[in-house]
Order: C-alpha cells, then structure tokens, then sequence
C-alpha cells in the first residue's frame, strides 16, 4: 500500500508537482474535457493531450493504433521510462481517461494530480499559455498481460 492509503503511489500532490516540474525524466500532460483551457493558461511545461483528437481513433471510437500512440507519445517527449504527470478539469475526468489509456499500452510510471487543475488553480500557483516544445523521444508500447488494444 502507498503511503498516501492507496493500494499504488498513482496520486501526487500539487506541492509535489511544484517541486518537481523541471526535474528530468517527468512529462506533466494536460487532459481537459474542455482542450481550449489549455490555450488559457496551463501548468509550466506541461504538453496538451487532446483526449478525442490524440486519444481516439478518428474513424471508430476506439483506442488509435500501437503506432499512432507511439508516435503521439514520441513527440511529446515522453518515452517508455519517462514518469508521466496528468491533470484536466472537471475533477481529472479526462486525466483518468489518459491514465487507462497509457496503462493500456503498458506504461509504468503514470500519475494524476491530486486535485486537478482546479486545486492547481485555487492554490494561485504559476500558470503560462506558452506551449513547450519538447524534445523528440523514442517509445513503444508495451501491452499490458492480457490485454491485446491492437491487431498484431
């Protein structure tokens, strides 16, 4: 058990993310029911994950394919040992909908923000409209046991 009573360590606190958001190896990633929050101001570096844009495929709504997710987390600067940092409104709605999709395609160290953007906000803590442009990386998926989200 965590030691926040939690069966795992998923939840970090907005104290933890604060200190933590320039260290190497964390991707903090925006997932909002509503994406045009992100363009109003969002927590420092933090990349956007459109959830319907990014996360589903365009034809049916379904998972995107092993390598279009590759692709999406590659660009984004995330790789297979990046630790991942999500958040969004609406009590991390989306943030959770990110959280089972990257536990889908075999992510290890994945997290949400306790509290969300709305806590971050409440707090009065540094919020920026600047978008990172962060640095190409290589990933691949790896399925979780069990579980096939994609045609071999």
């Amino acid at each position: 058990m965590a030691d926040n009573g939690y069966a795992k360590a998923v939840l970090v606190t907005t104290e933890w993310l604060a200190e933590h958001l320039h260290d190497d190896g964390i991707v903090v990633a925006e997932v909002d029911e509503n994406p045009d929050l992100y363009d109003e101001g969002h927590v420092p570096g933090a990349i956007k994950l459109h959830w319907r844009d990014d996360l589903q495929d365009p034809v049916e709504r379904d998972l995107v394919e092993k390598e279009v997710f590759e692709r999406l987390l590659g660009e984004r600067g995330i790789s297979d040992d990046t630790a991942v940092v999500l958040y969004g409104d609406k009590n991390n709605w989306f943030a959770a909908y990110a959280y089972w999709y990257l536990k889908i395609y075999g992510h290890q160290d994945v997290r949400i923000l306790d509290g969300g953007r709305q806590k971050w906000m409440d707090e009065r803590r540094e919020l920026t409209a600047e978008a990172p442009s962060p640095e190409q990386k290589q990933y691949a998926v790896t399925c979780l046991s069990g579980v096939t989200p994609f045609a071999s």
